[in-house]
């Protein structure tokens, strides 16, 4: 089958394409032909080996420090199933699934084998191979921060930043689904797409400091990690909650410091999460509802996979980018 494979960390330059052994499914597993995949922020991230300090040695046992584990990138997938293992009985040949490979990565070629019960579910009947291929780590990551952690509720005030992102349009997306008011914080050229979506009010950090304003939150969610927490901190309502995907040691000092002595605002920067298939379930029924709908700003041929990484790594992407593998 033909992979992107890379053998060294390193610039965009050393993905290859390359022709790699087909997988076979287990007794457990089935075996998807991949239509659609995604290059999602992390992707760039463990091809350069450019991770925070507090990770490297993590990461590095984990993934490799002088050449990478796994040669073969992508935990996004959509696509059909092509075979069944022998103990196989939710799923059938010719089944239309969307998932998320996890840390085994494997997801930017033309096959991967999954567990039955894996991170899999049928794909959305509305969406394409590429939509679904999106619909999943941003709106498992949005959902694991306002829901599970963030314990939204119906009513809240909950401000996005980095409303235009692939976390950030699932988060506005998802927020309003469970009943808050819901500000974005985005660019000017982001600001109609970001109300489009259901954001209530945008604030255009171009021109506006959000932090300047006299409203409070129930929650805000940094989903770039560009906020101040001592200014994003005033603004919360007494048990409000600053949420951060991507955040540093003070952070994580901070948040077991308000945990230990019970403080009335509370920091959330934590990255272990507990995604289930009945979040992806939750997901199928939204999208088919027309409640989530992923943003996509480009699709790339699989052969692109290059120019993909370096427009990703630009950090202008709207929503996400997609690969076709059709």
């Amino acid at each position: 089958m033909k992979a992107v494979v890379f053998e060294k960390y390193g610039q965009p330059e050393v993905l290859q394409m390359a022709e790699v052994e087909n997988p076979e499914p287990k007794e457990s597993e089935v075996l998807v032909r991949i239509y659609a995949t995604s290059v999602t922020s992390e992707d760039p991230k463990m091809r350069g080996f450019n991770h925070p300090t507090l990770l490297k040695l993590p990461v590095g046992l984990m993934f490799g420090f002088k050449k990478p584990k796994y040669p073969v990138l992508g935990m996004e997938f959509a696509g059909i199933i092509e075979a069944i293992g022998q103990k196989v009985k939710n799923y059938k040949t010719g089944d239309q699934v969307y998932g998320y490979t996890g840390l085994s990565f494997g997801a930017h070629a033309e096959y991967k084998c999954m567990a039955e019960d894996g991170l899999m579910h049928h794909k959305p009947e509305n969406l394409s191979f590429e939509a679904s291929a999106c619909l999943v780590n941003g709106p498992l990551t949005a959902l694991t921060y306002l829901k599970k952690k963030g314990k939204i509720k119906p009513g809240n005030k909950v401000l996005v930043y980095g409303a235009s992102g692939s976390v950030g349009t699932s988060a506005i997306q998802l927020a309003k689904y469970f009943g808050a008011h819901v500000a974005g914080v985005c660019s000017t050229k982001n600001a109609e797409l970001v109300m489009s979506i259901g954001a209530d009010i945008v604030i255009d950090y171009t021109c506006q400091d959000f932090t300047r304003h006299e409203q409070k939150y129930d929650i805000i969610f940094d989903t770039v990690g560009k906020t101040s927490m001592n200014a994003c901190l005033k603004l919360l309502k007494p048990n409000g909650k600053y949420l951060l995907t991507d955040f540093g040691l003070k952070h994580m000092l901070a948040a077991i410091f308000t945990s230990l002595f019970n403080g009335k605002k509370i920091i959330v920067a934590s990255s272990n999460f507990h995604w289930k298939k009945e979040d992806l379930v939750l997901f199928k029924e939204l999208a088919e509802q027309g409640c989530l709908k992923p943003v996509i700003d480009q699709i790339f041929p699989l052969e692109s996979m290059v120019e993909a990484h370096k427009y990703v790594e630009l950090g202008h992407k709207v929503g996400n980018v997609a690969i076709s593998v059709k």
